[in-house]
């Protein structure tokens, strides 16, 4: 067992990509009170792993069961570009153009987001230190998609009706698998 900060430990051999409709998905994440522990490293490391085998660009802790306000990205899927965010919040974005995105919690499915393709986020790095950092296009991207899941928020939030009739079949599947019944919700909603 690895304490990652207050009330939050896992097993990094364990930890796997959780999938939709995981309530864990749903979880606001709480900040991480010692960003330099040695502890949050090894789950950086462990999270960069998982999400380069799974063919991602970005991964927020809460896709792995840890519900801490951490995510990671890697906009060129170069495993030398690893780039860290604790506690991390956006500052300003700016614009906004319609991209198609998918997400690895939600396999199998893309859609289409309204997103802005500036942003500046300030976070903490592995080091304990503060920065800002602005992004373009593909990062400032993997930023706001990121923040949803530190926030609790999903893919399948930005689905409207006929998305989600589009993606009966995917998300029908994916709760099956799951395992987990949604009360009081049809299967074609999200």
């Amino acid at each position: 067992m690895v304490a990652y900060h207050k009330n939050i430990q896992a097993d990094l051999r364990k930890l796997h990509i959780i999938r939709y409709p995981a309530p864990e998905l749903r979880e606001v994440c709480t900040p991480i009170s010692d960003p330099a522990d040695p502890s949050v490293s090894a789950l950086v490391d462990r999270m960069f792993k998982l999400m380069f085998e799974a063919g991602g660009m970005g991964l927020a802790a809460s896709q792995v069961c840890v519900a801490a306000r951490l995510f990671i990205a890697s906009p060129t899927f170069d495993p030398t570009d690893r780039r860290v965010y604790i506690n991390p919040r956006i500052i300003s974005t700016s614009g906004k153009v319609k991209v198609k995105e998918g997400c690895l919690s939600v396999p199998g499915i893309s859609i289409k987001i309204r997103r802005a393709p500036k942003a500046v986020i300030e976070a903490t790095g592995l080091d304990g230190e503060r920065f800002m950092e602005k992004a373009e296009g593909l990062l400032a991207l993997i930023f706001q998609h990121e923040m949803e899941h530190v926030d609790g928020q999903i893919l399948v939030d930005h689905m409207g009706w006929f998305e989600k009739l589009v993606h009966h079949r995917v998300l029908t599947e994916l709760r099956e698998l799951s395992g987990l019944e949604l009360s009081g919700r049809s299967t074609a909603s999200g």
